[in-house]
């Protein structure tokens, strides 16, 4: 099988690099049972919208026809969520599909200028971390100063731009974020080495998460490498098919992780791990990394996964809390992995864990989709946030910094109140014997150094 068209005319949407499979595409049989998963059909009722209709579009790219504005804006308006793969009973691979058509409408599509200038902006600012901690003083300042409420009220940003104001709503509040350590020493006796990916957004809005996820991997006997020199994944890239910048920080990220010298990479963000878990896929046709990319994939884990092929060592206290589990889509579509956060939470005691209605209907955020499409998004972060209030739990867990922004900022415009954490900090909190009001205000303060925390520890 190849992706590769003999015959590419030139007024095809699609060019002979890399367009989605004519084969791929021939599995579905419009059986519709993706309908009722699909964001976008759930909202518009919309054919083109869903993802039956779209591959129906690819299939007409593929035949000849040209690349229009109506199929782009079809294309762009998905999600990439992919709870169609998971409803699909063939077995549609419409990730490889949707990846690759969006590759080439970057490739041969021109947008407008209002759109070329906001996604221009939009990835020269979020695959970057430092030019992320430069926003963070600002940000600090503008809530501090009133002037948030001040610009909420008016309603200015909105008149201007519906998705420069969906980036104000968005952005969470800033704590300290004091650099990690390059190593984690394990506690007790040492059972893996492991290299921990800090990530963009994470690394520079969601520090507490990272402090967590080192404390808890060492208190769990890994050895934890993180190194500095690592930067973006490449996900954000490789989602909205810049494909040769997501190729770059894709190669950038194997050296990085393979000079550590570790046995997994973890990583504590589902969109990142699920692209750096289709490396080998991304980098196929590069004759210095193919090998290399298929080595470093299989051994990308999440966070949830690993400790849950480890098997738990540290003591876990009782945390007396009644927890709303939200799977991130490219955890629980893209990974498949939804049974070990599940395991993890109800292993700590006292931790009641309640299930999210729809839960396989996405919140919205979808990298940067939100931004791209912020009144779809905020009617799906709604219908989420409605769900996860519904609930009545104390806390709503999971495991993506883009799903904690968007549930917040939609449980906040329906002025409801529901903590919000990823499923390490849950896990730190049961380990370290925190009480439930200690572990609340954790959640909204700077995390403990993880060095500082650990030496008191072992005292």
């Amino acid at each position: 099988m190849t992706d590769i068209l003999p015959v590419t005319p030139a007024t095809s949407a699609f060019d002979a690099h890399r367009p989605p499979s004519a084969e791929l595409a021939a599995d579905c049989v419009h059986c519709g049972f993706c309908l009722p998963t699909c964001p976008t059909y759930v909202l518009w009722g919309e054919e083109m919208d869903s993802p039956r209709g779209r591959i129906a579009l690819m299939q007409a790219g593929l035949d000849g026809e040209p690349m229009t504005e109506a199929m782009v804006g079809h294309v762009d308006a998905c999600l990439g969520c992919m709870a169609c793969v998971t409803a699909c009973p063939s077995g549609v691979q419409y990730d490889k599909l949707i990846e690759a058509t969006r590759a080439q409408v970057e490739r041969r599509h021109r947008r407008p200028v209002a759109d070329r200038l906001l996604r221009g902006t939009i990835f020269a600012l979020f695959p970057h971390p430092r030019r992320l901690r430069l926003l963070r003083g600002p940000l600090r300042l503008y809530r501090r100063t009133g002037l948030q409420g001040v610009v909420q009220r008016s309603g200015v940003l909105d008149r201007i731009s519906p998705s420069l104001a969906a980036m104000e709503a968005l952005a969470p509040a800033v704590r300290p974020a004091p650099p990690l350590p390059e190593r984690v020493a394990a506690r007790g006796e040492r059972r893996a080495v492991v290299g921990m990916l800090t990530g963009c957004v994470q690394r520079e809005f969601f520090p507490r998460v990272n402090a967590a996820t080192a404390r808890v991997l060492a208190m769990e006997g890994c050895d934890v490498v993180i190194p500095r020199e690592q930067g973006c994944c490449g996900a954000l890239s490789v989602h909205n098919g810049r494909e040769p910048e997501a190729i770059a920080f894709a190669r950038r990220t194997i050296d990085v992780f393979d000079a550590a010298g570790v046995q997994h990479v973890v990583v504590n963000a589902a969109g990142c791990g699920s692209s750096m878990k289709e490396y080998a896929e991304l980098l196929r046709d590069d004759p210095v990394y193919a090998e290399r990319a298929v080595r470093f994939a299989e051994s990308v884990r999440d966070v949830s996964e690993l400790l849950d092929e480890l098997g738990p060592v540290a003591e876990r206290h009782p945390l007396p809390v009644t927890v709303a589990y939200h799977d991130a889509c490219h955890l629980g579509h893209a990974q498949g992995v939804r049974a070990q956060p599940r395991a993890l939470l109800r292993g700590i005691p006292g931790l009641e864990l309640r299930e999210v209605a729809d839960a396989d209907i996405c919140c919205g955020s979808a990298g940067v989709y939100n931004l791209l499409f912020p009144q779809a998004a905020g009617e799906l972060g709604e219908r989420k946030a409605r769900s996860v209030l519904a609930t009545g739990a104390q806390v709503m867990v999971t495991a993506n910094p883009g799903c904690l922004m968007q549930v917040a900022a939609s449980v906040e415009r329906l002025g409801g109140h529901v903590e919000l954490a990823h499923t390490v900090e849950l896990l730190d909190a049961a380990m370290r014997g925190r009480s439930v009001d200690q572990m609340t205000r954790d959640l909204a303060l700077a995390p403990p150094d993880p060095r500082r925390d650990g030496r008191r520890q072992e005292k």
